[in-house]
């Protein structure tokens, strides 16, 4: 399979002004952080994951914490870009094995939906945080959908997709994410997110080969 996409490979996403790269310690803090926001939403979901708890819990001043994520929707998204991320190194360890660009990104992303479905208060709070995220939190939702395409670009196998695959890649992650929250809320079973995702990524073979 193809490495991770290039930079020009994904679609341009608005980030605020370039900050300094974080230190060996600021990262360390962040990671507390969202390892602390994620295990708080998988106990209890959206509600329970409070700021100050977050803050005790992952040992950092509340008004540090908010100098990282300005508010509990802004919290969660990045625990989902995380979690995404942390997904994504478990999926490379073992590529999906469909023959075709369409077989291996449905694998992928049913796996990716039943690590979630492990995890359903978590997946619950995530969900709820995008659904309430306003222009405000455009960078980190941005980076979801950017992590979202990364892992279906290396399913495909593809370092340098075309405007046709891009768009199908982008109408595939509206229907994961739409599966995920009809399922979340009971109007949808595993076996029919299973046949909507197998559906839409048949879309792929409309867009022009993307083997490996």
């Amino acid at each position: 399979m193809a490495g991770q996409p290039s930079a020009h490979s994904v679609p341009h996403i608005t980030t605020r002004p370039a900050s300094p790269p974080l230190t060996e310690r600021q990262e360390a803090r962040r990671r507390r952080i969202l390892r602390a926001s994620a295990q708080l939403a998988s106990r209890g979901g959206f509600d329970a994951v409070q700021m100050r708890e977050v803050a005790e819990s992952s040992q950092v001043a509340l008004g540090t914490l908010y100098r990282y994520f300005p508010s509990k929707v802004h919290l969660l998204v990045a625990t989902m870009q995380d979690q995404l991320e942390h997904m994504h190194g478990t999926l490379r360890k073992k590529p999906p094995a469909g023959e075709s660009a369409a077989e291996r990104v449905a694998e992928t992303l049913m796996r990716a939906f039943r690590a979630l479905q492990r995890e359903p208060h978590l997946a619950d709070a995530m969900v709820r945080a995008l659904t309430f995220a306003d222009r405000s939190v455009s960078p980190e939702v941005d980076q979801v959908s950017r992590q979202t395409t990364v892992i279906i670009l290396d399913a495909m196998g593809l370092d340098d997709p075309t405007p046709a695959q891009l768009s199908a890649v982008r109408v595939i992650e509206h229907t994961w994410h739409s599966a995920l929250i009809t399922w979340l809320s009971g109007r949808a079973s595993i076996a029919q997110v299973k046949i909507d995702i197998e559906t839409v990524c048949r879309l792929i073979d409309l867009t022009g080969p993307a083997e490996r």
